[in-house]
């Protein structure tokens, strides 16, 4: 089930693989996950020593956030895969010259999963050929649906 989803990702760049990624979150970030206060539009991913860290991705804390606890809606969040993967990604994203990209936050098992992406940057060129895809696609759909 997806809680939420990045887009842009998809209009921004060619999406060659995915995977699945657990992360390490706080109570009161689970707590605004189900209440459906995240959003990816501009979180990215990067590799620092080694791991893999989502930066930029906001949650909004709930109201009545604990007291003990300052949120801050932005920190740094590491991500969770296991070493072949990971060491898959940083060879992919240093000599390749891929891009990770987060697709979409969702549970699997009562957990919180982010779905990243091994992307190439998509040229202006690029991006008006899909949309002029989509439009055709489209466009086929209504004249069939006419019939």
């Amino acid at each position: 089930m997806s809680i939420v989803q990045n887009k842009k990702a998809f209009h921004d760049y060619f999406i060659e693989q995915q995977f699945e990624a657990g992360m390490a979150l706080m109570g009161w970030e689970v707590k605004a996950i189900r209440e459906a206060r995240a959003q990816l539009k501009e979180a990215y991913v990067i590799v620092r020593k080694g791991e893999l860290y989502l930066i930029g991705c906001h949650i909004s804390p709930l109201p009545n956030a604990s007291a003990h606890q300052h949120p801050d809606p932005v920190r740094t969040r590491k991500l969770l895969l296991h070493a072949k993967e990971i060491d898959k990604l940083i060879g992919s994203v240093e000599r390749a010259g891929y891009t990770l990209v987060p697709i979409d936050m969702h549970y699997t098992r009562g957990r919180v999963k982010l779905a990243i992406g091994l992307a190439k940057g998509k040229k202006q060129h690029d991006k008006r050929a899909a949309e002029k895809d989509r439009d055709w696609v489209r466009e086929k759909q209504r004249l069939l649906k006419a019939k």
